[in-house]
């Protein structure tokens, strides 16, 4: 049965190659609509929307992975930045504090025993105070333009984190160990 990844993220893609089994990636490409407005009840319905687009397309049994992930703090989300301004806002009300990554994700297994199943997962992420300097110096990197929250815990913003609680992964897009193991459930693996 074919695997197949919703999503053109590298990091995804990074993440569910250490599963070792072999995948596609066909990138949902439809409009995102978002009708909710607690944090993992929009990043399970945006996963939803990328799963159920690519699951469409397909002709034959497979398995599609979709998932989306968003920063929030408090119940003010985040998503990706449209410029520096946005990024250097999200950036500062984030600095010496904590805030919250949501990755919801959806697996829908296609063919004559369909299946699906959709979570979230929440990280709470704490940083170190992050001067001007550092926001400026980050946001001119380009680092923050592509990612939820203006940051990339895996990259150079690294240094600003004090602690996380739950999955790194999650962090970083796709909380691997609990995507494997619902993969598992399905007897994919």
């Amino acid at each position: 049965m074919k695997l197949i990844l919703a999503s053109a993220s590298p990091r995804r893609k990074e993440l569910l190659a250490k599963t070792g089994l072999p995948f596609d990636i066909i990138p949902a490409k439809g409009e995102e609509t978002i009708t909710k407005t607690v944090p993992a009840e929009v990043v399970m319905e945006l996963s939803q929307q990328k799963a159920q687009e690519i699951a469409e397309q397909q002709t034959e049994d497979c398995i599609i992975i979709g998932a989306d992930t968003i920063v929030a703090k408090g119940d003010v989300i985040m998503g990706k930045p449209k410029d520096g301004a946005d990024a250097y806002r999200m950036l500062d009300s984030i600095s010496d504090d904590c805030h919250q990554v949501y990755t919801g994700v959806t697996i829908i297994r296609t063919g004559a025993q369909p299946e699906r199943i959709t979570f979230a997962e929440k990280t709470d992420v704490y940083l170190y105070p992050i001067s001007e300097a550092d926001i400026r110096a980050y946001i001119e990197s380009g680092d923050p333009m592509d990612k939820a929250g203006a940051y990339g815990i895996q990259g150079d913003f690294a240094v600003h984190v004090k602690g996380i609680e739950g999955d790194y992964y999650n962090v970083v897009g796709l909380p691997i160990g609990r995507v494997y193991q619902e993969l598992k459930k399905m007897m994919y693996i």
